[in-house]
């Protein structure tokens, strides 16, 4: 059997390799395709696929109690426990019932829980990592580590926790080119032959112990933060390391948490809280550990003392260094600086003087030249011996499965029966009461007269909601008019539609005599009435939606030129003809009571719309002889003599303030065409002479 020669990676590994899977054709047993349409389903173990070699295969591969992740993965054959090459929905596993991944008619792959819903696909690929590595031996979700190409297309690894985030190799404390990487490229590509051959685009190499020999290997990224190659042994069948990126790794991040040491000897790598810290977690070290006093050091009040821990350091997250220090300046620096929580004081050998190199925090402990002086409170007192310890990494032949048989007695059953019971009539009886106090509360406003004036009100435009209009007005920003009874503003409504929403002024009317009045209003239509679109009545907020006119009122257009006299006689007989229908041929009299040129609205086309109606007075046919107002209505200027005699108001008033604009825009009209005649005269006169 030969191998394939090379393995080639890139950020776009995941669905390269997948694809390289699914084709053309499936079934519900093991086979080499799948064909568009159809899926692969968490039901039927036997429902996967071989690669052609039957190196690889794919399917549902269980991560928990009846919870499945789809996964590429070596074939049995080659490992007995079914090692994961890659993982689809590593962070959100599926059920084990009614899940399946299919292949689209448009090429795409779909992940679907039971519920139906997308949980992975091809288009949501992260693609940003190369590697990434899992929680821990048996949790396959995301860990803290990756191998990623940063924005200089160098290969790095990150340790990504909760709190921080750091790279750590290569080491940032050196120079790219001293490490041999490129920063000069301009890709990100790595590949791995089977030869043991690792090359990248950033000029870094390896060759694995037993190079030369054509077996299968994988590259993964461990659990624990560093970089292994693995190769197949032939004899034993047995995986085994042919190369890690760390050779030392107690300096990997955020391997044993912050405020901890790591320390390796003969029986491995142990992990150990600094002096006055206790561990956060006894079962997980990347947590670490947490102090046992107050650590608020910024305080005025608190005198603090120092205690030496012996060749350690505390390597990251920090910028500070003061070269050529004594040791009592170094403590003083520390002291100055409130979140110091240490200072390192070491001998540099090549410059024969002391750095000072105080810590803001304590993160990735290791054993190094020099001593750490830790900040404490003056009062406390802690022992300098070596603190509580714990191995990070037990091997897994130590551990055993306990087969324990427990018998349950009848009593535990009832009691489980009598709960379970309990629980579903109390749910019962707790819709129950819902349900009915709902019907309740519609029923109540059903019976309402603001209900029935609603309903009255329905005729033809819709009801809008006080937070949708502030939301189309953008919290009533821009203003396009202000009148009598209200501010005007400009509105994108839905289906991008541009409208004006008048927001009227605040009154002790009724909800149900509002919507009685906008009724009545909806019945309008005339081609010189501007069109009301709908309207708002919640609590005290009044507001009416109406049509946006492009070219704004009359009173903004006399005096830019663009309205010559044909166009203004025009505008002229569309606003009698809309003030004509409202006083005579409409079911109720509207009298308008302030007609003026601000209410007056030109469209695209210039063609008038009568604004502000319906606002002051809705009369019966029967009533127009009496009726009365409580104010005098209008604009002064424009005001009838009615208003201020206390006489009935009929249609009469908005005649004359019609009349009355266009009499004073006709008599401005004939004084400026006198005077432009004598100016000529002058001129003409002046030129004889």
């Amino acid at each position: 059997m030969r191998y394939p020669t090379r393995h080639y990676f890139s950020s776009a590994l995941s669905i390269s390799f997948l694809l390289g899977f699914l084709c053309c054709q499936s079934s519900s047993s093991s086979h080499d395709y799948l064909s568009q349409g159809s899926s692969l389903s968490v039901e039927y173990p036997n429902d996967f696929l071989s690669s052609p070699n039957g190196l690889f295969s794919a399917g549902f591969h269980q991560v928990g109690n009846n919870t499945y992740s789809f996964a590429v993965r070596f074939s049995e054959q080659l490992c007995a426990h079914a090692c994961v090459v890659w993982m689809a929905n590593r962070d959100q596993p599926v059920n084990g019932r009614h899940s399946k991944l299919s292949l689209t008619n448009n090429g795409d792959l779909i992940l679907n829980d039971a519920g139906h819903s997308v949980v992975w696909s091809t288009n949501t690929v992260d693609t940003s990592s190369f590697l990434v590595s899992s929680r821990s031996r048996r949790n396959y979700s995301s860990g803290f580590y990756k191998l990623y190409f940063d924005n200089d297309n160098v290969l790095r690894l990150l340790f990504n926790g909760p709190e921080v985030s750091s790279v750590y190799w290569p080491s940032p404390g050196r120079a790219n080119w001293r490490s041999g990487w490129l920063t000069y490229n301009d890709s990100r590509i790595a590949c791995l032959d089977s030869f043991g051959n690792f090359s990248s685009s950033d000029g870094f190499k390896f060759m694995s112990a037993d190079y030369g020999q054509e077996i299968p290997r994988r590259l993964r990224l461990d659990f624990d933060g560093n970089i292994r190659l693995y190769s197949l042994s032939g004899k034993k069948g047995e995986w085994t390391v042919s190369w890690q990126a760390m050779s030392r790794p107690c300096r990997i991040h955020g391997i044993c948490g912050p405020n901890s040491l790591c320390r390796v000897n003969h029986t491995g790598r142990r992990c150990t809280c600094a002096p006055g810290h206790e561990r956060v977690d006894r079962s997980d070290w990347s947590r670490g550990c947490k102090p046992i006093f107050n650590p608020d050091f910024c305080s005025n009040n608190t005198r603090v003392r120092f205690q030496k821990l012996a060749r350690a350091n505390f390597y990251g997250y920090y910028n500070l260094e003061f070269e050529n220090y004594t040791f009592e300046r170094c403590q003083r620096k520390c002291l100055e600086i409130c979140s110091c929580k240490g200072f390192q004081f070491r001998f540099i050998e090549d410059k024969g003087y002391f750095n000072c190199y105080p810590k803001l925090r304590l993160v990735n402990g290791y054993r190094a030249a020099g001593d750490i002086h830790l900040k404490f409170p003056q009062d406390s007192q802690f022992s300098s011996i070596r603190p509580e310890r714990s191995r990070l990494q037990c091997p897994a032949a130590n551990n055993y499965e306990l087969q324990r048989i427990y018998t349950r007695s009848n009593g535990d059953r009832l009691l489980k029966f009598l709960l379970i019971f309990a629980l579903v009539i109390g749910g019962i009886e707790t819709m129950a009461v819902l349900l009915v106090w709902l019907f309740v509360i519609r029923s109540r406003r059903d019976n309402g007269d603001d209900s029935k004036a609603y309903h009255l009100a329905a005729t033809g435009f819709r009801r809008y909601t006080y937070a949708e209009l502030k939301k189309a007005t953008r919290n009533f920003r821009e203003e396009i008019g202000r009148g009598a009874w209200g501010s005007v503003y400009k509105a994108v409504l839905p289906g991008e539609r541009f409208g004006a929403v008048k927001r009227l002024m605040e009154s002790n009317q009724g909800e149900a005599e509002f919507l009685a009045e906008v009724s009545t209003i909806g019945k309008l239509n005339h081609m010189n009435l501007i069109e009301t679109w709908g309207y708002c009545a919640e609590g005290k907020h009044r507001l009416l939606v109406y049509d946006y006119m492009e070219h704004g009122s009359l009173a903004d257009n006399l005096s830019n030129g663009k309205l010559d006299w044909r166009r203004r006689f025009d505008i002229a007989i569309g606003a009698a003809r809309g003030l004509a229908y409202l006083h005579e041929e409409c079911l109720e009299w509207v009298l308008h009571c302030d007609v003026k040129p601000q209410n007056i609205l030109l469209d695209s086309k210039y063609q008038p719309k009568v604004a502000d109606f319906g606002l002051s007075k809705l009369l019966n046919r029967d009533e127009s002889k009496n009726s009365s107002f409580s104010r005098i209505r209008g604009t002064r200027g424009y005001m009838a003599p009615e208003w201020v005699y206390n006489l009935p108001i009929t249609s009469k008033v908005d005649v004359y303030s019609y009349g009355k604009y266009y009499w004073r825009r006709s008599r401005d009209a004939i004084r400026r065409e006198a005077y432009c005649t004598q100016i000529l005269g002058e001129v003409s006169k002046r030129t004889e002479d």
